[in-house]
């Protein structure tokens, strides 16, 4: 809790993966990257619950054994093209229902593992402190903004930016800075409808250190990982 106010923890982990088969399921650091979340999760004072949202069954079973609680989401939320603002809506309204109570919502998503406890309670607790309405982690930017081109239609390149500079120094631009995907928190209530996104309303951020802001995709990701991992290049302590 946060004070007085309840919060859950949801973990969407699908069983369908076109990049790796059963991705969630899959080995990171000798464990499932299913296993990531929840441990964190479970390490994280503030929150009440943990909920695995799956379709599949070895999903489901897994989760159960690691402490969570499992919500089976309908197949229409678990294709390619489901949004997770619409998962976390229908779970929502199913936790509702049975009379859950919590005022504060976190998402943390299998495919960023390299998140810790401390990073999740400082994006509720400063939700909390500071009236926010949403709080997400952030990075800096793997690309600079002021240094992205488009194509026109017949090809060329111009500035991304109208009136950029590409050519500047580093350290002559200005900063930037991108969602990292291992921490999102938010007021439940104040989650409006039909709207893909899960950071709105008076919003806040938490930077991580690029070592831990690591996505896994596919298994060129799996294999980097691992291999960080292994030589000790991923700040967990």
């Amino acid at each position: 809790m946060i004070g007085s106010e309840r919060c859950i923890a949801v973990i969407p982990a699908r069983g369908g993966s076109k990049s790796v088969k059963l991705k969630n399921l899959h080995d990171l650091g000798g464990k499932p990257l299913l296993q990531w979340p929840i441990e964190v999760a479970l390490a994280t004072p503030e929150i009440d619950r943990v909920i695995v949202s799956t379709d599949h069954e070895m999903i489901a079973d897994l989760a159960e054994k690691l402490g969570a609680e499992v919500s089976w989401r309908p197949e229409e939320l678990a294709s390619d093209t489901a949004i997770v603002a619409d998962v976390l809506r229908h779970l929502i309204g199913e936790l509702r229902a049975q009379g859950e109570t919590a005022r504060y919502l976190t998402l943390l998503e299998c495919t960023a593992p390299f998140r810790l406890p401390r990073d999740v309670t400082e994006c509720l607790r400063r939700l909390h402190a500071e009236g926010l309405d949403s709080i997400a982690t952030f990075m800096d930017a793997h690309l600079n903004p002021h240094r992205a081109w488009r194509l026109d239609g017949n090809g060329a390149p111009t500035p991304f930016i109208e009136g950029a500079i590409p050519w500047l120094p580093r350290q002559a631009l200005p900063r930037a800075y991108q969602l990292n995907g291992a921490v999102y928190a938010f007021v439940i209530d104040a989650l409006k409808s039909h709207t893909p996104s899960i950071l709105f309303g008076r919003t806040g951020a938490v930077m991580m250190d690029r070592e831990r802001s690591f996505d896994i995709d596919d298994a060129q990701d799996f294999a980097v990982a691992n291999a960080l991992l292994a030589a000790g290049k991923v700040p967990l302590g």
